[in-house]
């Protein structure tokens, strides 16, 4: 059990804390929640959910909130180990004997609050107090928008938190992009850019670009350890590790046609298992898989998917260096940053693929190609033409083409077809 001591110790810690220089995210949720809900902040690990929470302690003070009337707990803490569901009560009754006169309204924090078991009848019991607005994270894996739905039964605003977008890492290098600048200008622009393309956005790797390598592979590490082998009991570490570099280094990935190959060596894992070891990665936002498009359900699901990760330094610490598909990775997690709609991939009657379409509602709203240079005229017809029939059977006009550097509109076969450089779709 945790004293009322060291309860008071922890309220009083945060009251004397100086908060660091935050890059202001492009990620936003209300402070004073207009309903009976958590606002959750959910995704990978050291994507930048706690600084999102001194964001939004930061925005009250400069409201002139009474900081009286904020409870900001991280219970990741090491005072708080062996903490339970008993030991919230007490944090609460501590924090109203300390600040009785505080402003009627409440704000209460609770970072990485999965670790306390039953946790979930606690945060219930606050949204349902007057005038308390309820903000909650937690390591992914632990804290997902699945288990938040049940959890909380419907009482929960989710908000999805991915590394670094590249606008928001040209505010942490303090770049400003407008429509007119100078050849300097520019050029550190698409130095930025460059970087991003290899090393990604997570926060750490953006402020500390020679640790880069080190950095991913302790996130990767922890997610393994300690949000799955950990929490799931996993026995056969080996298998676990030898999957996860088959999915990174894959386009495409069937698991059906892995368990084969994995047979065929003479391992020993049921299909069940993989697709087990599958869903922990995707529900820790490591592993993004992406469906085909049909207008059948079952065909979407039986579909091969192609796999697309969290964050690009990921892919160059496997030492894939092939700029299509980092781009195209770029691009896959902007979109769903975005959450314009349903993100599928194409395949036409012919065979030609289409990189990404966006589905709103029951229609295809745009067609997406990405492709590193269209130099060649051959890749630039391959590229068009398959916009073109997935026009046709698609019934949709919106067509994209995202590149490195070209930027035209282009009328072929009577429709349009926009081609924008990466840099410009990115920072739109």
């Amino acid at each position: 059990m945790i004293s009322k001591t060291l309860w008071g110790n922890i309220i009083k810690d945060f009251q004397k804390r100086r908060y660091p220089d935050i890059v202001q995210r492009d990620i936003h949720y209300p402070l004073d929640i207009p309903l009976d809900r958590a606002v959750v902040l959910s995704g990978p690990r050291r994507s930048g959910k706690t600084y999102l929470m001194y964001l939004g302690i930061k925005e009250l003070l400069a409201r002139k909130e009474d900081k009286n009337s904020i409870l900001y707990v991280n219970f990741e803490d090491s005072r708080l180990v062996g903490a339970v569901s008993q030991d919230l009560n007490t944090l609460l009754e501590v924090f109203f004997e300390i600040y009785p006169d505080r402003n009627e309204k409440t704000w209460v924090f609770l970072d990485e609050i999965q670790v306390i078991p039953d946790w979930e009848r606690f945060v219930r019991t606050l949204v349902d107090m007057e005038n308390v607005n309820v903000f909650v994270t937690g390591s992914s894996s632990r804290l997902m928008s699945k288990e938040i739905a049940t959890s909380m039964r419907g009482r929960s605003l989710t908000y999805n938190v991915y590394p670094f977008s590249f606008a928001e890492v040209l505010k942490a290098g303090k770049l400003e992009y407008e429509e007119y600048l100078s050849s300097a200008q520019m050029g550190e622009i698409i130095q930025k850019l460059e970087d991003y393309v290899r090393y990604g956005g997570f926060p750490e790797t953006v402020r500390y670009r020679e640790e880069w390598d080190r950095i991913l592979s302790e996130i990767v590490d922890v997610t393994i350890f300690r949000d799955i082998v950990e929490r799931y009991d996993v026995k056969n570490i080996k298998m676990l590790k030898l999957f996860l570099n088959a999915i990174f280094n894959s386009k495409e990935f069937s698991i059906h046609k892995f368990y084969n190959f994995l047979k065929s060596q003479g391992h020993k894992v049921s299909k069940n298992t993989l697709y087990t070891y599958f869903g922990y990665f995707e529900d820790s936002f490591i592993v993004f898989p992406l469906k085909r498009f049909s207008y059948s359900y079952k065909n979407i699901e039986s579909s091969i998917s192609k796999i697309y990760l969290v964050d690009n330094g990921l892919l160059s610490l496997q030492g894939i260096q092939d700029y299509g598909r980092l781009i195209e990775n770029i691009v896959f997690i902007e979109l769903k940053r975005r959450s314009k709609g349903d993100l599928f991939y194409y395949k036409s009657t012919s065979g030609r693929e289409i990189d990404f379409i966006i589905k709103e509602g029951k229609k295809v709203s745009e067609l997406i190609q990405v492709c590193y240079t269209l130099d060649d005229f051959v890749t630039k017809e391959r590229e068009v033409k398959a916009l073109l029939q997935g026009s046709e059977e698609l019934k949709c006009d919106n067509l994209l083409i995202i590149t490195w550097d070209y930027e035209a509109v282009e009328i072929v076969s009577g429709k349009n077809v926009r081609y924008v450089s990466l840099c410009k779709w990115l920072l739109d």
